[in-house]
């Protein structure tokens, strides 16, 4: 839908300005938020010029805590636990994130109100001085025997093992810069790291190597930006809804239903990717394996966009029963 055709759909609001919005401290999350308020802010000027928003930062678990990977200390909610207690403590009105970084279950008192416009989902290879030239064809062939990667997913690091067996992981942690200035300090051959973070940290050209996303399988929500909200607060969530952006709405509807069925913990890799056809149907790959990719299933599903839901689930629930039970233990 765009932006002018939502003016009209924007309530009126009757509570006390500014609003407050909450997210975290690192240079990405703050470039999210001020994307989504000058979204906002377009959509409803007078808001701009009323001086309606106040950014409230909040530190969190994921970010206090550099030296272990999330698995040991609580998962990726820990980058969402103290902004959800702010919304729900009433110290902030509403919070922008990741959407990866968004628990599939929230919690109870807390929507999910609208997802923005997705970036490149695919996720993209930071090259170190030892690397060779990289070959489209052969996407990993720039790495060199026995490469040490720094990673801290356990996604990435499965589909890349089950692909090079030969290479090591070890846990990177850190926003974008402090993960690029390791590789090119030689603590690590290459890293991992989100085109779309790289794209809106306008770094793009730090990406040595582009992985298509059949091949290295994005995070559920890679590239999305979500808001949420008090479920409560209707006024907000009619607000927010007049920004949703329909594509990211059903794609992220596919993948965190999957996510869902699935029920891994930050320890089993899991991947999910939806996009949209020309066609307008919506075509739903998904991932399971084992962290040392010693196991890896794959599989896709294309159906109506308007059952991107049940389709996710339908492949989450198909993957699970065709996994080790352990995968899930």
């Amino acid at each position: 839908m765009p932006l002018d055709d939502t003016l009209a759909q924007v309530p009126r609001h009757g509570r006390a300005l500014p609003l407050r919005v909450g997210t975290r401290g690192s240079p990405l999350a703050l470039w999210q938020t001020r994307h989504f308020l000058s979204i906002i802010t377009r959509v409803c000027p007078v808001l701009r010029a009323a001086g309606a928003f106040e950014e409230r930062i909040i530190a969190t678990s994921g970010d206090r805590i550099q030296d272990r990977p999330l698995a040991d200390i609580g998962g990726k909610g820990l980058f969402a636990k103290e902004i959800h207690e702010a919304l729900l403590d009433r110290r902030v009105d509403f919070a922008v994130h990741s959407l990866k970084d968004l628990e599939t279950q929230l919690p109870t008192g807390i929507s999910l109100a609208c997802t923005l416009a997705r970036e490149d989902a695919r996720d993209a290879i930071v090259l170190g001085p030892g690397c060779t030239p990289p070959d489209p064809a052969d996407p990993y062939g720039c790495l060199p025997a026995g490469a040490v990667i720094g990673t801290a997913s356990v996604r990435r690091q499965s589909q890349i093992l089950h692909a090079r067996p030969d290479l090591r992981c070890e846990t990177i942690r850190g926003n974008i810069q402090t993960r690029l200035g390791r590789v090119r300090a030689g603590d690590f051959t290459a890293s991992f790291l989100a085109l779309a973070g790289l794209k809106r940290m306008g770094l793009e050209r730090e990406a040595g190597v582009v992985l298509d996303a059949e091949a290295m399988v994005p995070a559920a929500g890679q590239g999305i930006v979500g808001i949420t909200c008090r479920s409560a607060d209707a006024e907000l969530l009619e607000l927010l809804s007049a920004i949703e952006d329909r594509a990211a709405a059903a794609v992220s509807r596919a993948e965190r239903a999957l996510l869902g069925a699935l029920d891994g913990s930050c320890r089993t890799p899991i991947g999910g990717h939806a996009r949209l056809l020309p066609t307008g149907a919506l075509h739903l790959t998904g991932l399971v394996a084992r962290p040392d990719g010693s196991f890896l299933l794959k599989r896709s599903v294309t159906g109506p966009a308007s059952d991107a839901a049940r389709l996710g689930a339908a492949l989450g629930a198909e993957l699970r029963a065709d996994s080790p039970a352990d995968l899930f233990a």
